[in-house]
């Protein structure tokens, strides 16, 4: 049985996040879009010493087989790269790898480890992500515009063009004021700015318990209402397609929209539960019977009351208005039993849920179901402090059989039906030592909620949510299979010139 109730009781405050935001809404109006007038004279054009050896780069990696092969891979393209340019080798780390702290993925609990490692004797830390194509070349040379003395926080810039609620509500007056980086791109750090930020993660508490964005979290606890640098926009750091004409002077591309390794898991293999309750049985299941159950081999719509009209399945979990803890527990019961068929997956969503399975079927491709695999968008709660990872339940939650399987016999439990079951799952797993797997193609939130510069280098594979959307339009605009793999930034570029 779950103990300390307390924490995981906070997840009914989530909606009142945004409160510890409403200082930067207050300074939104001194925030200067461009770098300061000290950080321009600083940055000049005329090349600067640098050597490769100083750079640090970080791959934002994950300790899956998939992710982890992948991103051992990667390392060693780099040190190729590094070898051509008969340079000293720059360290190349695998954030998984680093320490031992399952946090490290939320980049500021890991900040005390690089300055302690590579303070005093590099000049930046470049992080990226495992789709990310870098010039190593080409970046040695961006960098050797900057002072490496100087306090600088570089990337390719994004915005919100309205306040969302993933970001707390933050410069609700004017979101497109503020920018924060695509991880996509890359993003650089100087090593002065991480030997100061080091000292302000081991002195001061994280003032959210809960991270939920972390590029955008990251760019507001660095600037830090104006104490600290804004992003600098570097345009060669760019999200376009490897081998586009418009990547030619990029240093940083992006490899592919959608990983996919050989054939899909068959739609057979996936078995799908629904969450829904009587009262959204007309309103929202409607929409996926509409959308994208067409696509479902195998799918039960799980209520709190039996309507053979849908069908729904009553589990015998009394609705709850938040939490779902039972009723999901319930779900994981009842996919190890005899009372459905047997598959190697299992996908639970909300019945606001708009996901495309043909997509995830390539998704699931490159995982294996004999390990113990949870995927999704992942959130983390208290990682300062230790803390958890864990799969938001609104853009749908993929387990292996052997992860359910795992779960069920380590006897971790809900402490209540209204108990958070996304944050539970993510307790226990962690308990039991098993990292959760982000993909950023799930979303807990709207298509509107997110830069459109952010999606446009995706194939998003779910949304969540139907506030103030036509949901089967957002459906086909966005994840409808006659789109194929093609990034929405195509689809989208597509639909202006048919209009």
């Amino acid at each position: 049985m779950l103990a300390g109730n307390s924490l995981l009781g906070n997840k009914v405050a989530t909606g009142l996040l945004f409160v510890f935001f409403i200082s930067v809404n207050v300074c939104a109006g001194d925030y200067k879009e461009d770098s300061s007038q000290i950080q321009r004279n600083d940055q000049h054009f005329n090349e600067r010493q640098l050597d490769l050896k100083e750079i640090v780069f970080v791959i934002q990696s994950q300790s899956s087989s998939f992710h982890a092969k992948r991103a051992e891979g990667y390392r060693e393209e780099l040190l190729q790269q590094a070898r051509s340019l008969e340079q000293n080798l720059p360290p190349v780390l695998l954030i998984h790898e680093v320490t031992e702290n399952e946090g490290d993925w939320s980049i500021l609990p890991l900040l005390p480890h690089l300055s302690a490692s590579y303070g005093r004797n590099s000049s930046w830390i470049f992080f990226f992500e495992e789709e990310t194509n870098l010039n190593i070349g080409k970046l040695l040379q961006i960098l050797r515009r900057f002072d490496k003395d100087k306090e600088w926080f570089l990337g390719k810039p994004l915005h919100d063009e309205e306040s969302t609620i993933i970001h707390h509500y933050a410069f609700a007056d004017n979101p497109a004021v503020f920018k924060y980086p695509d991880f996509a791109a890359g993003w650089a750090l100087s090593i002065a700015l991480v030997n100061r930020l080091a000292n302000k993660v081991k002195d001061e508490p994280l003032k959210s318990d809960f991270t939920i964005d972390l590029k955008h979290e990251i760019a507001l606890y660095i600037w830090d209402n104006g104490k600290g640098p804004s992003l600098t926009p570097v345009q060669e750091l760019c999200t376009e397609e490897e081998g586009s004409p418009r990547a030619d002077n990029c240093a940083t591309t992006v490899n592919t929209y959608l990983p996919y390794c050989g054939d899909p898991v068959k739609k057979e293999d996936i078995f799908i539960a629904v969450k829904t309750c009587k009262k959204f049985h007309k309103e929202r299941v409607p929409v996926v019977k509409k959308t994208w159950e067409k696509h479902a081999a195998l799918i039960e719509y799980y209520s709190d009351y039996a309507d053979s009209s849908i069908p729904t399945i009553d589990l015998g979990v009394p609705n709850t208005e938040r939490g779902h803890c039972g009723k999901t527990f319930a779900i994981l019961k009842r996919f190890v039993s005899k009372s459905v068929p047997k598959t190697n997956w299992l996908l639970i969503v909300d019945d606001d849920t708009l996901i495309s399975i043909p997509r995830l079927q390539k998704l699931l491709s490159c995982y294996n179901p004999s390990e113990p695999i949870c995927l999704g968008e992942r959130y983390g709660y208290g990682l300062g402090l230790g803390g958890y990872s864990y799969i938001t339940g609104g853009g749908g939650m993929v387990f292996s059989r052997v992860a359910v399987a795992r779960l069920l016999g380590s006897g971790c439990q809900c402490y209540s039906n209204d108990a958070p079951d996304d944050m539970v799952l993510g307790m226990c797993f962690n308990a039991m030592g098993v990292p959760v797997t982000h993909s950023p193609l799930f979303h807990q939130a709207r298509p509107e909620d997110y830069a459109k510069d952010f999606l446009a280098h995706q194939v998003p594979i779910s949304f969540h949510k139907h506030w103030n959307i036509d949901p089967v339009s957002v459906f086909h605009k966005w994840l409808a299979e006659d789109q194929g793999d093609r990034p929405a930034e195509t689809v989208l570029r597509g639909t202006r010139q048919e209009l």
